[in-house]
């Protein structure tokens, strides 16, 4: 399978570079399109639909084709794969019924191919991400491949899409399903946040709504721990702050704590919605700002990937928490080129709301202040 990356800051400039990356005879089927919401994804849609080039969207708070970040621009994964190897859906979730809806699809999956993999983006600040993947492993088992991520919005906490050939959703899900039989897939979540202070238990939580930790609200345990500052619905960078700094680690008994940031603050009772669920009764700790021996863990760890399940690839898919590179800025370009450096092929990435993946333990789960690297080859 064949591959190419290409990216512009304009609808022009995409054209231009697509135009570009066609001439040598490529004709790519399947296109991996991450943009900002400040461009025009329409019209990138009806570039690669006038090529007949199925497209697997979603919008983002920053953009790579190399360690070289981007703002406000369009980043696209060009493959050739064989069309027989992979399906696209986009569902909506408007009731919220997110187990429901994924299960439908993981149900079109199986019918598709016996052994599915999934590459899934999802949209709308409130969406419990993992219910989804819950959805998708009730009907396929939970030995199956998911990736993915939380669609962003340049960090405005606004409006998230999710598009494809003629469907977009602020309220719904993307899948881009693959025939595991030949198409190999492997990925790894890694983290590197390290918890700090004494272990406290959720009081009270629904789903992915967090009430109280200590029976104390949790925004107001989150001020207190953090020093916050200017905590009101008037200050814009209050989301940005906890969630890349002060994010909640769910505790587990197996397998390394998962992320769980505030991202929506519900004022009337100051409590969260977090991009996965929070049981109530589980046991919390704070985080510590990351270290710079976050990034070295993020490349041994795909390094690993490679020694140990996937010596060769045709493409790198990387899902990034936005927290990452408001916590690490220009570094975050030495993670990168790290995680390209150990394949050395066609890559695109993003910075997202949060992170789908298979975590340390075995578990599929929702991720944040998460890199998620995803391999492909053609068997």
């Amino acid at each position: 399978m064949k591959s190419k990356s290409i990216k512009g800051h304009s609808t022009a400039e995409i054209k231009t570079a697509l135009t570009n990356c066609l001439s040598d005879g490529f004709k790519p089927t399947l296109a991996i399109v991450f943009l900002s919401i400040a461009q025009d994804h329409k019209a990138i849609i009806q570039l690669l639909d006038d090529k007949q080039i199925s497209v697997f969207g979603v919008t983002t708070n920053g953009e790579f084709i190399d360690e070289n970040t981007e703002k406000e621009s369009v980043a696209i994964l060009l493959l050739d794969m064989k069309r027989k190897h992979f399906n696209i859906y986009l569902e909506e979730y408007p009731k919220k019924n997110y187990r429901e809806i994924a299960q439908n699809i993981a149900s079109k999956a199986i019918n598709d191919f016996q052994k599915p993999a999934f590459l899934i983006a999802a949209s709308h600040l409130e969406t419990d991400a993992e219910q989804l993947l819950f959805g998708i492993s009730d009907i396929t088992g939970n030995d199956v491949n998911v990736f993915g991520a939380m669609a962003g919005d340049d960090y405005t906490f606004s409006d998230q899409f999710v598009f494809t050939n003629g469907k977009e959703s602020k309220v719904g899900t993307v899948v881009l399903v693959l025939d595991e039989d030949k198409i190999n897939i492997k990925g790894v979540a890694t983290c590197g946040w390290k918890a700090v202070g004494t272990v406290r238990t959720v009081t009270k939580s629904e789903g992915n709504h967090v009430y109280t930790v200590d029976n104390i609200p949790v925004l107001d345990i989150t001020t207190k721990y953090g020093g916050l500052e200017n905590v009101t619905p008037e200050n814009e960078n209050l989301l940005l702050e906890i969630a890349a700094n002060f994010p909640l680690q769910l505790q587990r008994e197996k397998g390394d704590p998962v992320m769980r940031p505030g991202l929506v603050v519900d004022w009337s009772d100051r409590s969260f919605l977090c991009s996965g669920t929070v049981p109530q009764g589980s046991k919390v700790r704070f985080s510590l700002p990351p270290d710079f021996d976050v990034m070295e863990k993020v490349i041994k760890g795909v390094q690993s990937l490679k020694d140990t399940e996937m010596p060769e690839a045709d493409a790198l898919v990387v899902f990034s928490c936005a927290g990452r590179i408001l916590s690490l800025g220009p570094l975050m370009n030495q993670e990168i080129e790290g995680v390209k450096n150990v394949w050395n092929v066609p890559m695109i990435g993003m910075f997202s709301n949060g992170e789908l993946a298979r975590a340390t333990g075995g578990n599929l789960e929702m991720h944040n202040l998460t890199t998620c690297c995803v391999v492909l080859k053609e068997k």
